[in-house]
């Protein structure tokens, strides 16, 4: 059942990543406020037809504009996927209004929101949820518009959820917003128990927890708010400390004078501020030395690092390729890191560089980039990392999946630890053996499954004779798998063919990658 789980997972990942965070994110959004619609035109929503447009029309005038001119001033690419995301989000959280003082405010939350991506920042990453910012300073000021949070209305609760899911798998971040709405729910149930006892009303917990999850914000901020990556930290139990902050917070709002109203917005900002805390470390420049090929289908890039940038073995970057006439995957990507920590200031990633009909706009910019350019890093995240201590590892690499085991084994060599690895490289042919010398220097032992033989393989190297890897043959070549911690990096369709083995593992983390 695990394994079918896990297989399933990963080809739904395989579709989703055909497509962009942003982009999704803002289909998602869009597919929400049409259903929306629909359910103002049935009167099963508040606000009319007529008042959830203009609203619309005014957040995305506003924000793209101040984007556009905010970007060509910073000499960044304008990115109006994430205009209207922001756009979209404010139309859920503020009151949809056709009055003029009401839409001049709703133009102040949308203009307030997209500067607050630009100034209050660190290293080119934003620090608050732009909308969330938004949102409150224009609640506070009392200009004719506030936070209503209209998208909690029962009504839209399924199509939340439903969609919410969809951006939350494609972003890998079921568990972090999981763990946020069993914090809030279970907050906002205590909370009722407390307080409408006190005020001579009944407490049934079968409504309150009903009340809870369909008729407040919860799902919410959690699906299209907290999930925003930009403003979680690196690290999965950060992420998981931040959604336990904010479910406290959004779930037992605590009084502070005016603020009170503003429960949402503020549980949410205050979470980014300690995700800001965790992340300190922030984006970087990276200036690119050189490339070279590794394979004669994969290409790696050799960086300087401008400014401080640390990230743990088998972490992965995120690399902002900014270029005329991006594509629907937009101009960022993540990569794993190829080299070590202790490599720095010289960073490597790699990527795969074979004769495709049509490559992604992305990818065309970063082929053509030269030596000199200088490239923006948002950040250093992932948890693909080797557990403490010396426990058996085994390591299952798929071609150019290799790379974040190429950094682990490499500062495993540098700080000259010993640990029992086993390496399971799976790759089209032996030509196609990335960073095999690296490798083979760390003397890790590995097993090969390619089609024709190596050549000259290393002592602790063995060929596994041409066969195909499935399940089955990962537990002859590995007969002690079930004593392992198991990491493999590799496409969706490996990992998923290749669970039933993996799920017998101690532990088992994936990294999982459908190109770009």
């Amino acid at each position: 059942m695990i394994a079918s789980l896990t297989a399933l997972r990963q080809r739904v990942l395989a579709v989703l990543g055909a497509i962009s965070m942003y982009r999704l994110v803002l289909f998602a959004l869009a597919a929400l406020a049409v259903i929306a619609i629909a359910l103002s035109l049935a009167e099963l929503v508040g606000p009319t037809p007529a008042e959830i447009l203009a609203t619309f029309a005014v957040l995305a005038l506003v924000i793209s504009a101040v984007d556009a001119a905010a970007q060509r001033i910073l000499r960044l690419p304008w990115r109006v996927e994430s205009s209207l995301v922001t756009a979209l989000i404010l139309l859920f959280v503020l009151q949809p209004t056709l009055t003029l003082p009401g839409l001049a405010a709703t133009a102040l939350a949308g203009g307030v929101a997209s500067l607050s991506k630009y100034l209050i920042a660190w290293r080119g990453r934003h620090i608050l949820n732009p909308a969330a910012f938004g949102a409150t300073v224009v609640t506070v000021s009392g200009l004719g518009a506030f936070s209503s949070w209209w998208v909690s209305t029962p009504a839209l609760a399924a199509a939340v959820a439903v969609l919410g899911l969809i951006v939350l798998w494609r972003t890998e971040k079921v568990r972090i917003v999981l763990v946020f709405l069993l914090v809030v729910v279970a907050a906002s149930v205590l909370r009722q128990a407390v307080q409408l006892p006190a005020a001579g009303l009944d407490f049934v917990l079968a409504d309150a927890l009903v009340l809870t999850l369909t008729q407040t914000p919860f799902l919410f901020l959690g699906a299209f708010m907290l999930s925003e990556p930009l403003t979680l930290p690196p690290r999965r139990w950060q992420q998981f400390s931040v959604a336990g902050l904010v479910g406290v917070l959004a779930g037992w709002p605590i009084p502070m004078g005016d603020l009170l109203t503003l429960g949402q917005e503020r549980a949410l900002l205050l979470g980014n501020l300690l995700a800001f805390a965790f992340a300190l470390r922030g984006s970087v420049r990276l200036v690119l030395e050189r490339r070279r090929f590794v394979t004669p289908t994969a290409q790696e890039l050799t960086f300087r690092t401008k400014g401080r940038l640390r990230f743990l073995p088998g972490q992965y970057l995120e690399l902002d390729v900014p270029h005329r006439h991006p594509d629907a995957r937009g101009t960022r990507r993540e990569f794993s890191i190829v080299s070590a920590p202790a490599d720095l200031p010289t960073l490597r990633i790699a990527y795969k560089d074979g004769d495709q009909k049509h490559p992604s706009s992305y990818k065309r910019a970063l082929k053509a980039a030269q030596p000199g350019a200088v490239l923006a890093v948002t950040g250093t995240w992932g948890d693909f990392v080797l557990p403490r201590g010396g426990a058996p590892t085994l390591m299952v690499a798929a071609g150019i999946g290799v790379t974040p085991f190429v950094s682990q084994l490499r500062q495993l060599q540098a700080l000259g630890a010993h640990r029992d690895v086993v390496l399971v490289y799976v790759a089209s042919e032996a030509a196609e053996l990335a960073f095999r010398d690296e490798l083979e220097a760390t003397g890790v032992r590995a097993i090969v499954f390619t089609r024709d033989e190596p050549v000259g393989l290393a002592p602790e190297w063995s060929w596994a004779q041409g066969v195909r890897l499935d399940a089955e043959g990962l537990e002859r070549v590995v007969p002690d798998i079930a004593a392992r911690h198991a990491f493999i990096s590799g496409p969706p369709r490996l990992i998923a063919d290749l669970a039933p083995a993996l799920q017998k593992a101690r532990s088992l983390t994936t990294d999982a990658f459908a190109g770009y």
